[in-house]
C-alpha cells in the first residue's frame, strides 16, 4: 500500500507564549494521529510533524487557542526522523518576534472549581488555566515556562504536576497551576502589618468591608483600596479626593440598577478583559459620594480573589480604586502599600506572589478606549514602519511606551503622568522591559515636540552618542497618525499639547497625509492668564477668552478681591505669564467656570467633565457661528460662543439649574458643530473625504455625536480610533507611526 503520510518542520510564530499553544498542538496532533515534537523557540513555536492528516494538523494551528494571535505558519521540509508518538520538549532559545499576552480575568470554568463542593479547587483564589488568569504581570523573560514567572517561587504539588501533565486537562502545561497546597498564599494584616489570625482571610475581609472598614487588597497587576459605599466619602477625606469619582466592583447581578448596560459595554465586562466601563447612571443624582457626575465607572469581578470576597459580601457593590495616587505608578509591593498608605487603609490582604510587571485597570466607555492597561496591553498591532526599530516614548500624561520592530508595533500598558521622577522610572523600566522581551536594541526614538517634558529629555538621554536617531512629534499630528496613515482631514480636540509655534495647541485641523499634515484650521487663539495656573482655576481662563468687565464684575460676586481682579485684568492686558491656547479643553473648562459648574479643578479632566454632567440633561440651541480667516488658517471663534453663553446666563432667573443645564448643552453643541465646520471647509477645499477624529474631548459623548453627525452630513466619512485610546494613551504609538513615515520618505 502506497504511504500517503506527509511531514513537515512547522514554525508558528506570533503570540504564541502564555496562551496554551503547546497544550494545544498536543491535544490536536492526538487527536489527528500525528508524530512528533513541539517546543518553544524565544517566542515562536517549532513543531517537527508527520502523519496522514498533516494538511487538517497545520490548518488547525493555523487557529490556535483562543488567547493566540497567530502572525504567520510556515512549513518546511523536515530534516531528520520522527519517532511514534507525540510530546512536548523543554523551551529552547530562539528568536523573539512575539509578545506576552495581557493578563486575563479568571474563566468560568475555573471560577466553577473554585465553588465546586470538594473539589480541588475549592475556595482557593489563584485558580487558573491555559486559557486565563495572570500573563504579563508575572513574567520576567521568554520563552514563557514557570521558572521564568514570579511562579517559579511555588513549586507544583503532586496533584497539580499530574494535571500539568494531562493532555486531557485544560491545565495540561498551564504554567499558572497552583492550589491550595502549593501556590501562593494570602495574608490579612492590620495597618501596622501585624498579621490578623484567621481562618479565612477573605471571609474577614468581606467582614470587615461590610463593618465600614478600609482594606488595600493586592491584586493582579498591584494594590486597589476597597470599601463599601457608605465609606466612600471617609475615603475620599483619607485620600484628599473629595470631588474625584471612583470606580466601582459591582456583583453581576446589580450592575443593571446601578447604571445603563448596553450590549456593547455588557460583553466587554463580562468577557476576559474585564475592564471598568464608564456607564450613565439611571438616576444622575444616584451613589453622590461615589462620583457626582451623570456617569460611574464600573467593572465586574475579575479574578477569583474577587468572586469569594462578593461571596462572602452582603453589600452589592465595592468601591476598588487604584492605591496609587493619581498619575503615579501602581504600587505592588506590600512594604510600599503600607508606607504610602499609612492613615488610609485600616487592613491590607495581600498575597505572596510577586508582581513583575505592574497593570491597572483598563478603562473604556461607549467602546471607546479611554485608559490601555490590563486585558489589552500589552497591545500588539502589525504595522509596516520599515526595517529600522523605533521607540515612541509618547506624551507627558497619560503616557505609555511603544516599541515598533520587525513589522509589528507593541504597546505597553498605562504608565501614567511622566511629570515627576518616579512616573519617569516607571517609563524607563517598561522601556527596558519591552526591549527584553522582543530582543529588540532601538535605532530611532520619537517623542514630543514639547523640550522640557520628562519623556523628551529621557529621548535625548536615549540618543546621545548618536546610536539612536531622535524624531520629535508635534503631539496633535501623533494623535492623527495613530488615527489612520492614509489622506484625511485630522480634528484633534484635546487639553494641551505644544505646537509648532510654542504656544498651547488642542483645538486643531490638519489636512494630508502622515506625516505631511498640514495645519489648515484651529480654534481661536486665548490667553491663559498665569499658564498652568488657568487651568487648575478656570475662571482665570474664562477671562482670558473674555476680558471684559462684566466678567470681572461677575468674579467679584465670587469673592474674589480688588487686588486679584487688578492683577489679573493687568495680567492679561500686558501679556505677562500669559501662555496662548487654541485647546478645546480649556475652552470647556471656561463654559464650566462661567456657568459656576466648577471653579477650581481639583483632578485631571474635572471642569470638563462636570460640564458635560450638567449638558446630558439640557437642550441645546443652535448659536451663530463666528470663522474668520487668519494667514492660510480658519479659525473658529471662542470667544463668540462664550459672549452667547454669557448672554443667556444673564437671562436666565437666578437659581434656574435647567437653564444652566441648557446653556451647558448649548456651548458644547455649538463648539463641535463649529470644529466639524472647519474639518468640512477644509474637507471642501481639499477634496479629501475622510475625517479623522481623536482627542481626549471626544470621550464627551455629545461633542463626539455632534461632529460624526455634521460631517456625515456633509457626506464625508468620519473615522475614530478603535484599538488605541482617543486621548493621549494612542500617542506613543502615533509618534511611532509618524517617525516611520519620516524615515520612509527618506529611504
Amino acid at each position: 500500500m502506497k504511504n500517503t503520510q506527509k511531514q513537515g518542520t512547522i514554525r508558528v510564530r506570533g503570540i504564541v507564549q502564555g496562551v496554551g499553544f503547546r497544550p494545544f498542538v498536543f491535544a490536536k496532533a492526538q487527536g489527528l494521529a500525528i508524530d512528533g515534537t513541539v517546543r518553544n523557540l524565544g517566542s515562536e513555536v517549532l513543531i517537527h510533524a508527520r502523519g496522514a492528516r498533516f494538511d487538517e494538523f497545520v490548518a488547525a494551528l493555523r487557529q490556535g487557542p483562543p488567547l493566540a494571535r497567530i502572525d504567520s505558519v510556515a512549513v518546511t521540509d523536515l530534516e531528520g526522523p520522527v519517532q511514534p508518538g507525540f510530546s512536548i520538549l523543554e523551551s529552547g532559545e530562539g528568536a523573539l518576534s512575539g509578545m506576552i499576552p495581557p493578563d486575563v480575568a479568571t474563566c468560568d470554568a475555573c471560577i466553577a472549581d473554585i465553588f465546586r463542593r470538594g473539589g480541588r479547587y475549592e475556595r482557593y483564589w489563584a485558580t487558573s488555566c491555559v486559557n486565563c488568569g495572570p500573563r504579563y504581570s508575572i513574567i520576567a523573560s521568554l520563552p514563557y515556562d514557570r521558572e521564568r514567572t514570579s511562579m517559579a517561587s511555588f513549586p507544583v504539588c503532586a496533584s497539580c504536576a499530574a494535571e500539568y501533565g494531562d493532555p486531557g486537562c485544560r491545565r495540561h502545561h498551564a504554567q499558572t497551576i497552583a492550589c491550595s497546597a502549593c501556590g501562593p498564599d494570602l495574608a490579612l494584616l492590620d495597618a501596622r502589618g501585624r498579621t490578623i489570625e484567621c481562618d479565612d482571610p477573605i471571609r474577614t475581609t468581606a467582614e470587615l468591608l461590610d463593618a465600614g472598614r478600609i482594606v488595600g487588597i493586592r491584586g493582579m497587576g498591584g494594590f486597589h483600596i476597597a470599601c463599601i459605599e457608605e465609606s466612600a466619602r471617609e475615603l475620599k477625606r483619607r485620600l484628599g479626593r473629595v470631588e474625584q469619582p471612583f470606580a466601582v466592583m459591582v456583583r453581576p447581578d446589580a450592575i443593571d440598577r446601578i447604571a445603563c448596560v448596553s450590549d456593547e459595554d455588557r460583553e466587554l465586562l463580562s468577557g476576559p478583559v474585564r475592564p471598568i466601563a464608564v456607564l450613565e447612571k439611571h438616576d444622575p443624582t444616584s451613589h453622590p459620594d461615589i462620583s457626582n457626575l451623570h456617569t460611574i465607572g464600573c467593572m465586574l469581578p475579575y479574578t477569583g480573589l474577587h468572586h469569594l470576597l462578593f461571596s462572602f459580601l452582603s453589600h452589592p457593590l465595592l468601591i476598588m480604586t487604584s492605591a496609587n495616587m493619581p498619575g503615579y505608578p501602581m504600587i505592588t509591593d506590600i512594604d510600599v502599600a503600607m508606607a504610602k498608605l499609612s492613615g488610609d487603609a485600616d487592613f491590607f490582604l495581600t498575597h505572596n506572589r510577586t508582581i513583575v510587571n505592574r497593570c491597572d485597570d483598563s478603562v473604556v466607555r461607549d467602546g471607546y478606549i479611554i485608559r490601555l492597561s490590563r486585558g489589552i496591553a500589552p497591545k500588539r498591532t502589525a504595522i509596516d514602519l520599515g526595517p529600522r526599530t523605533i521607540l515612541g516614548v509618547g506624551p507627558e500624561l497619560n503616557a505609555n511606551a511603544t516599541l515598533y520592530r520587525d513589522g509589528f508595533a507593541v504597546t505597553s500598558p498605562h504608565v501614567g503622568n511622566v511629570r515627576n521622577p518616579p512616573t519617569l522610572d516607571y517609563l524607563k523600566e517598561t522601556v527596558a522591559r519591552l526591549q527584553r522581551l522582543l530582543g529588540a536594541r532601538i535605532d530611532v526614538v520619537a517623542h514630543d515636540l514639547h523640550p522640557q517634558f520628562l519623556s523628551t529629555r529621557f529621548a535625548q538621554e536615549l540618543s546621545e552618542g548618536g546610536a539612536v536617531g531622535r524624531i520629535p512629534v508635534q503631539h496633535h499630528r501623533a494623535h492623527i497618525a495613530a488615527t489612520t496613515t492614509e489622506p484625511c482631514i485630522g480634528i484633534a480636540i484635546d487639553g494641551v499639547g505644544y505646537g509648532d509655534d510654542g504656544s498651547v495647541w488642542g483645538g486643531e485641523i490638519f489636512c494630508g497625509q502622515v506625516p505631511d499634515l498640514v495645519r489648515v484650521a484651529h480654534l481661536e487663539p486665548v490667553a491663559m492668564p498665569g499658564g498652568d495656573l488657568a487651568t487648575r482655576f478656570p475662571e482665570r481662563m474664562l477671562y482670558g477668552i473674555l476680558p471684559d468687565e462684566e466678567i470681572l464684575a461677575l468674579l467679584a460676586t465670587r469673592n474674589w478681591s480688588d487686588v486679584e481682579l487688578g492683577v489679573l485684568k493687568k495680567q492679561v492686558a500686558t501679556g505677562f505669564n500669559v501662555a496662548t491656547t487654541s485647546s478645546t479643553g480649556r475652552a470647556l473648562d471656561a463654559a464650566a467656570a462661567l456657568l459656576g459648574i466648577c471653579r477650581e479643578r481639583t483632578y485631571d479632566g474635572e471642569p470638563a467633565m462636570k460640564l458635560e454632567s450638567e449638558a446630558a440633561y439640557g437642550t441645546p440651541e443652535e448659536w451663530d457661528l463666528r470663522i474668520a480667516e487668519s494667514g492660510s488658517c480658519n479659525v473658529l471663534s471662542t470667544r463668540a460662543l462664550m459672549e452667547a453663553a454669557f448672554a443667556r446666563l444673564e437671562d436666565a432667573p437666578a437659581g434656574d439649574r435647567q437653564a444652566i443645564r441648557d446653556i451647558a448643552s448649548s456651548f458644547q453643541h455649538n463648539i463641535s458643530r463649529g470644529i466639524a465646520r472647519l474639518g468640512i471647509l477644509a474637507a471642501q477645499k481639499s477634496g479629501i473625504r475622510t475625517v479623522a477624529l481623536s482627542g481626549g474631548v471626544a470621550y464627551n459623548r455629545q461633542i463626539r455625536e455632534t461632529i460624526r453627525s455634521e460631517i456625515a452630513g456633509a457626506g464625508l466619512d468620519c473615522i475614530l480610533n478603535r484599538d488605541y485610546p482617543l486621548g493621549d494613551g494612542c500617542v506613543s504609538f502615533g509618534q511611532c507611526v509618524y517617525a516611520g513615515s519620516v524615515l520612509a520618505a527618506q529611504r
